[in-house]
Parts: structure tokens; sequence; C-alpha cells
């Protein structure tokens, strides 16, 4: 029998780094520290803020300096920054990072193609990093791509993930974020990946990190939920998607993550009227219509979402 659901749930908001890291078109620092304080005051208590990657691999977050020195922090609220390497965990240091994320994958290939590097490589470059941070007092999190399938590979073995997890929780990550990066899980799929990954992990350590390519991502994170995971990654108005991954969509949309909690009587916090805006502000500034199928409904509706009456 699954456990009981949750009381609370947290969200971690990957948008503004993960959600625009790809956009060819420029988005000016200005607009993305304001999307940061949109969150914020929606709610969201995590929100990553940007990347300290090369310039020439991800031009979208060439200001990552600029970026975090500019956001105005709310109390409360983390601002992790994705770091490749030690020389990024220092340029983000240097610009107030309080939090940091590293990432590999459960995937060879991925990892590759992806970050250039094999796995165990991205783990060794990853040491100082885990030393640095705890010199620093500074929380790290870890992200595994592939968690639920390859772009490259097609399946991924339950205990390739729960290997790359427990390597970066014993490096000191306290959180782990485990992405179906091509959205092809399945809710008994997720099941059997977290419960072998739990065997080394503490649930309670564990976040999910769904696609929605196949409109599969909020059954991923039910699923999750009746195993006792309680954190969950998501892009305001379903922004994102990767470039090594071909023809994968962005993470699950907070709009429809926090309508989801809504109606299944999960605190989370945020605000989701205000997530909206921030939703239909940042798609504005791209010119495009969100992908969250609630903000859409309430853009229609504005009164009636999930069940629950919003005004």
């Amino acid at each position: 029998m699954p456990s009981p659901l949750p009381e609370h749930v947290r969200i971690v908001e990957v948008g503004p780094r993960d959600g625009l890291q790809n956009e060819q078109r420029p988005v000016a620092t200005a607009i993305k520290t304001e999307l940061i304080a949109r969150l914020a005051r929606a709610g969201l208590t995590a929100i990553e803020a940007t990347a300290f990657v090369s310039p020439r691999r991800v031009p979208q977050m060439s200001d990552h300096d600029a970026v975090l020195r500019g956001i105005e922090r709310w109390p409360g609220v983390s601002y992790p920054v994705l770091v490749p390497n030690i020389r990024g965990f220092e340029a983000a240091v240097m610009a107030g990072a309080e939090e940091v994320a590293v990432f590999t994958a459960a995937s060879e290939s991925f990892s590759q193609q992806n970050i250039g590097c094999s796995i165990a490589e991205s783990l060794d470059r990853f040491r100082p990093v885990l030393s640095a941070a705890k010199r620093h007092g500074i929380r790290v999190r870890g992200y595994v791509s592939c968690a639920l399938g390859c772009p490259y590979e097609g399946a991924v073995l339950p205990s390739a993930v729960a290997k790359v997890a427990s390597a970066l929780h014993e490096l000191g990550c306290g959180e782990i974020s485990l992405g179906d990066t091509i959205g092809v899980g399945t809710p008994p799929a997720t099941k059997t990946m977290l419960a072998e990954v739990a065997k080394h992990v503490p649930i309670n350590a564990l976040a999910g990190h769904y696609h929605d390519t196949w409109g599969r991502a909020l059954l991923n994170v039910y699923a999750s939920l009746e195993v006792g995971v309680t954190v969950f990654d998501s892009s305001v108005a379903g922004l994102g998607g990767c470039p090594y991954a071909p023809g994968a969509s962005g993470n699950v949309a907070t709009e429809d993550l926090v309508a989801l909690c809504d109606a299944l009587g999960i605190e989370t916090g945020v605000d989701l009227r205000l997530v909206c805006e921030a939703g239909a502000f940042i798609c504005e500034a791209l010119c495009r219509e969100p992908v969250s199928k609630i903000a859409r409904a309430m853009a229609s509706a504005p009164h009636h979402v999930g069940g629950r009456p919003h005004g």
C-alpha cells in the first residue's frame, strides 16, 4: 500500500537557470532579476538563479555574476547556482553564492555529451568543490540526469542511478535531485528507481526533477509523493529543455505542480496566482505562450482552479 501523502512539499524553482539557459535570444539581466523577484514574491523559497559556467558553452548564463549580485534577496529564500568545477565555485562565492549545485548523469554517453567527461571524472571534479563548500559553510545540491532514460543509451538501470546518487551523497551533497531528462518515465518506473536509490540515500534527501516531454511529469510527481518524496524541481511556465537530449521539453511547470498540490491538500507556501503572473511576465519577454495548462486555464477562467476558488 502506498504511504499517506505528505502534508508539505518544497518546490525548487529552476526556471531562471534551467528554464532560460537554452534560449537563443539573449534575455536581459534586468528581466532575469525581476523574474527571480516575482518568484520569491509568489512564495518560492528555493530559486535557482543562474549558472557559473563557460559563456562559450552557455551564452545565456554569461551574466551570472551580474544576476547573482543584482537579485533582491528575500528573507528565508535561497538562491542556489550551478557550478561545474572548482573554478566556477570560486567565482560563485565571490559573487555572493550561499548554495551551489553540481551536475552529473547516470548515463556515460549523456555525461560525455553534456559535460565532456565520464561520470567518474565528473565526480573527481566535484571533490574539491565539496571540500571548499564545507570550509565556507555553503550547501551543495547534486543533480543526476537521465535517471529514467537516456537519449543515447535508452533505458538506464536503477542501480546505475543509485550508484551515482550514493556517490554524490557520500561526497557531501545534502540533497540529490533525480532528473527524468527526456521525460520518458512512468509511475512504476519512477517508483522502482526511487526504491533502489533509497537503499543508499535517505528518501528525505531526494528530489524529483521530471520533464514533461511525454506528458507524464505530474504522474511521476504523484508516484514520488506516494513513496515519501517531498521535494520537487519545477520551471515557471514550463520553460526549459536540454540541448543534449533531442526533443526534450521543459520541466513540469511550477504552476501545474502548485495546482496539483493545492488539489491534494498539500501545502507548498506558493501563491498560485502570483506564480502564474511571474510566468506571464517571462513569457511576454520571450514572446511566447506558457506551456502550463493551469496558467492557460487561469487566463480563461481565473476564479476557479483545480476545484478551489481563487479570487
